[in-house]
C-alpha cells in the first residue's frame, strides 16, 4: 500500500470514528428533547461527511492560493473624531463597570459589572470583531488612557517620552498567553462567589490595566498592545475573519478568511490558539459527565497530600483545563507532524507557524457555538441593567423592570445553531489550510496529501465540539 493510500484509509477510519462517537454523544446530550427537526444521530453524521465533501471539492476546485494575495477594495475614509469618541466611550464603559463593582451591590445578578465581563465582552466581542474587524482596539480603555496620557506629556515637555525599550521578538505573543490563561483560570476555577463577585471583578481588571500600563510605558504603546495585551491580541485574531479591514484612516473591504492569511508568525502563537480554544473545550467539558467523575477524584488526591477541599477543588480544575490545553496542542501537532512527512526539508516549528492561522476560525466556532445560547438570552439584561447598573433599585432609563425572554429560541434552534456554527468554522479552517499548502507546496498533489492529515485534525476538532456541546446541554 502506497503513503497516499495509507493516509487516506487513516483519514476515512478518523472520519467513521467521529461518525460513530458523534450520535452517541449528542443523543446524551439532548437526552429528554424530543423535538429536534431531524434525527439526532444524524447530526455526527452530517457534521464529518460534510467535512469530508469540503476536502475533496477544495481539492478539485481549488488548484491555485486565492486567499494569499487576494485585493482588498477601499470603502470609506474614516472621520479623524472616530477615534477619540471611540476611545472616550470605551473609558466610560470601563470606569462605570469597575465603580459599579466596587459601590455597587454585590449580587452577580444585579450588578453590571459580572454580566458586562463575561457576556458583553467575553463573548459578545467575539462576534462582533469577527462582523466588523478589530473593534477593541477602538474602544481598548487602556490603551486610549496610555496615549491621551502621552500626548499630554508631549504637550507639556519639549523632550516628550523616553523611547521604549525594543520589543524581545523571543517574547512574540507569549505575554498574551499569560493574560488569557489567567483570565480562562479565573473564569473556570476560582470558585463561582469569587469570580462573579462584582468587587472581586472590579479589583482583577484594575489590576490587568496595571500591567497594560507598565508593558506599554516599557516596550511601547502599539507594540505592547499588539503582542503583550491578552485581551487585544485575542479579539484581533478574530477580527482577522472579518471582511473589514482598517489601515490608517481607510476602512478597505477584503474576502473572509484573507485577514488571517497575513498573521504574523510570532513565537507563542500556537500556544495563544491552544489556549483560547483549550479553555472553550474545558468550560464544556467540566459540565458534562466525564469530568462529574474525574473531577472529583482529581480533588481526593489533592486532599489527600495535605490539600484543603477547596484548595483541592482548584488544583483538580487547573489540571482538568491544562490537560485539555495540551489536548488541543497535541491534536494540532498531529497535523504539523503530518505534513512535516510530506515535507522533510521543512522543520516542524516552521510548518507549525506557517499553518498556525487555520486555528482562528476554530477557535471563533468554539466560542460562538459554546456561548450562542448564553449571548442570545443572557445580553437581554442589558435593558435592565443599564437603568440599573449598581443594583440598588435606581431606574435611569425606565427599564429597570424588564426581564429575559427564554422562550425566544427553541432547544431545537439553539442547537441547530450550534452546530452549523462548528461546522462553518472547522470548514473554514480547512480552507485556509488548503490555501496556505497550495502556497507552500510547489505541487498541487504534494499540497493535496499534505492536507490529509489536516482533514483529520478538523473531523477530530469537530467530534470534540460536538462532545462538548452535548456536554453542556446536559
Amino acid at each position: 500500500m502506497t503513503r497516499a493510500s495509507r493516509i487516506t484509509l487513516l483519514v476515512v477510519v478518523a472520519a467513521v470514528a467521529a461518525l460513530f462517537f458523534g450520535p452517541e454523544a449528542i443523543a446524551h446530550g439532548i437526552a429528554g428533547r424530543t423535538d429536534l427537526p431531524i434525527p439526532r444521530w444524524l447530526f455526527g453524521w452530517a457534521a464529518a461527511l460534510v467535512l469530508v465533501v469540503s476536502f475533496v471539492a477544495l481539492a478539485m476546485l481549488w488548484p491555485k492560493p486565492r486567499l494569499e494575495a487576494a485585493r482588498r477594495r477601499r470603502l470609506v475614509r474614516i472621520p479623524a473624531a472616530v477615534d477619540p469618541i471611540c476611545a472616550v466611550i470605551g473609558v466610560a464603559l470601563f470606569t462605570v463597570v469597575v465603580y459599579a463593582g466596587l459601590a455597587g451591590t454585590q449580587s452577580a445578578v444585579a450588578n453590571i459589572a459580572p454580566r458586562f465581563i463575561y457576556i458583553f465582552f467575553w463573548v459578545g466581542l467575539v462576534v462582533a470583531s469577527v462582523a466588523f474587524g478589530d473593534l477593541f482596539r477602538l474602544f481598548n480603555p487602556w490603551r486610549a488612557i496610555a496615549r491621551a496620557v502621552a500626548w499630554g506629556i508631549r504637550r507639556i515637555s519639549p523632550d516628550g517620552l523616553p523611547r521604549p525599550i525594543a520589543y524581545p521578538e523571543r517574547l512574540g505573543r507569549w505575554p498574551a498567553v499569560v493574560g488569557l490563561f489567567a483570565f480562562a483560570w479565573i473564569e473556570l476555577v476560582l470558585p463561582s462567589q469569587d469570580r462573579t463577585m462584582p468587587s472581586t471583578l472590579s479589583t482583577l481588571a484594575l489590576v490587568y490595566a496595571a500591567v497594560q500600563f507598565i508593558g506599554m510605558s516599557v516596550y511601547g504603546i502599539e507594540r505592547w498592545t499588539q503582542r503583550g495585551d491578552g485581551f487585544s491580541v485575542y479579539f484581533g485574531l478574530f477580527a482577522a475573519l472579518s471582511i473589514f479591514e482598517r489601515r490608517e484612516s481607510t476602512l478597505y473591504l477584503r474576502p473572509p478568511l484573507v485577514g488571517a492569511t497575513s498573521l504574523k508568525r510570532l513565537p507563542g502563537t500556537a500556544a495563544l490558539l491552544s489556549v483560547m480554544i483549550g479553555a472553550t473545550a474545558f468550560d464544556g467539558a467540566s459540565e458534562g459527565e466525564l469530568w462529574r467523575s474525574v473531577g472529583p477524584k482529581l480533588q481526593e488526591f489533592f486532599v489527600a497530600r495535605g490539600a484543603g477541599l477547596e484548595v483541592g477543588l482548584e488544583l483538580a480544575y487547573t489540571v482538568g483545563l491544562l490537560l485539555m490545553i495540551l489536548l488541543i496542542a497535541g491534536i494540532y501537532r498531529i497535523g504539523v507532524y503530518g505534513i512535516h512527512t510530506i515535507s522533510r526539508d521543512r522543520s516542524m516549528s516552521d510548518l507549525s507557524a506557517l499553518f498556525v492561522h487555520t486555528l482562528i476560525p476554530i477557535a471563533a466556532a468554539y466560542v460562538i457555538a459554546h456561548y450562542f445560547s448564553l449571548l442570545v438570552f443572557e445580553s437581554q439584561a442589558a435593558s435592565f441593567l443599564i437603568s440599573d447598573p449598581l443594583g440598588d433599585g435606581s431606574n435611569y432609563f425606565g427599564t429597570a423592570d424588564s426581564t429575559i425572554d427564554y422562550s425566544i429560541l427553541s432547544p431545537s434552534a439553539i442547537w441547530c445553531t450550534q452546530v452549523a456554527i462548528l461546522v462553518t468554522g472547522h470548514i473554514s479552517g480547512l480552507i485556509l489550510a488548503h490555501d496556505r499548502a497550495l502556497k507552500v507546496f510547489a505541487d498541487p498533489k504534494l499540497a493535496i496529501r499534505s492536507q490529509y492529515w489536516m482533514l483529520v485534525v478538523m473531523v477530530g476538532f469537530t467530534s470534540l465540539g460536538l462532545w462538548l456541546l452535548s456536554a453542556s446541554n446536559q
